[in-house]
């Protein structure tokens, strides 16, 4: 298992998007090609004109006030906006440096934004990142960018190791405040971590970023945030160097090990459902590429059916 991701495998994963239709210039109707276009682009259209209805046009298109003006069915034409600004928010706190099954968080984490940023990058979307969790480099931010140049030296910073200390304070609150006064209006914001705490605190930063941007949760899952390991007694060690000896093996303390996450993911998903914001987890021990595919795949249904 590899201990922190690799440059060559982020820049791979440009193939994956385009094998996958992730990346696609093409309107088509296979379940995983345009799932780019209809999930990522699928608020980013402007209205262009009105026209008489064609037979295979989509009926939810249709341009009732004008069919029932002139007796004749109408359909709204849009376009795709271009150059819609995609931010990728990324936690690499040493907390990222964790896994038990299938990758560590940080690679995942990695690679989910290698395949989004590729994506964008290839439908022509200015693409711009901000790293944040690391005490000694602190906030990075990446302007918005079509150059790929710029989204090489993102996915570069993101196979740097990064220090052991994680930021004072609450990191994801400080990118949040810093997405809120540097993201353009109108962007795709997808905010890729560990989500395995206390949400409530989010609620300010995300509602203000989701009042002009379109935002997507990714949490980062190992099957341990869930499930603790029995193992007998471990001792762990906090960033404060404060120590404490747990009984994995202790059948009350599991179960309140994960009633507490699953009370955190309920409450992360409650928040979600009333910002509007969708979540789609990244496990550690499923294909990077499966699990974004699965969760576009339920977010594009929702869309349609919601």
């Amino acid at each position: 298992m590899s201990i922190s991701p690799q440059l060559d495998d982020l820049l791979e994963l440009r193939h994956r998007a385009h094998a996958s239709g992730l990346a696609s210039h093409h309107k088509v109707k296979s379940a995983l090609a345009g799932l780019y276009l209809s999930v990522f682009r699928g608020q980013g259209m402007d209205f262009e004109e009105t026209r008489e209805y064609r037979e295979g046009d989509e009926i939810r298109n249709m341009d009732w006030r004008v069919t029932a003006r002139t007796g004749v069915p109408h359909l709204k034409v849009f376009r795709e906006e271009r150059e819609r600004p995609v931010m990728l928010c990324v936690d690499v706190g040493p907390h990222m440096r964790f896994g038990t099954r299938g990758t560590f968080k940080s690679i995942q984490a990695a690679r989910a934004s290698a395949l989004l940023g590729w994506s964008a990058s290839t439908n022509q979307d200015r693409v711009g990142a901000l790293l944040f969790g690391d005490a000694d480099k602190g906030i990075q931010y990446f302007r918005p960018s079509r150059a790929r140049m710029s989204f090489w030296r993102m996915l570069r910073s993101l196979t740097e190791e990064g220090g052991t200390v994680r930021e004072e304070g609450d990191p994801l609150l400080a990118a949040l405040a810093r997405l809120n006064r540097v993201t353009p209006t109108g962007s795709l914001v997808f905010i890729i971590g560990d989500f395995n705490r206390d949400p409530a605190p989010l609620h300010q930063g995300l509602g203000g970023l989701r009042q002009r941007s379109e935002v997507v949760l990714m949490p980062v899952d190992d099957p341990a945030d869930r499930e603790i390991p029995d193992i007998g007694r471990v001792v762990f060690e906090a960033a404060d160097g404060s120590r404490v000896e747990v009984d994995t093996g202790n059948q009350t303390g599991r179960r309140q090990y994960r009633d507490m996450w699953e009370r955190n993911r309920t409450e992360l998903e409650v928040l979600a459902v009333r910002l509007g914001v969708p979540v789609i987890p990244l496990p550690t021990n499923d294909d990077i590429h499966h699990a974004l595919i699965t969760g576009l795949r339920r977010r594009a249904h929702a869309r349609v059916y919601g």
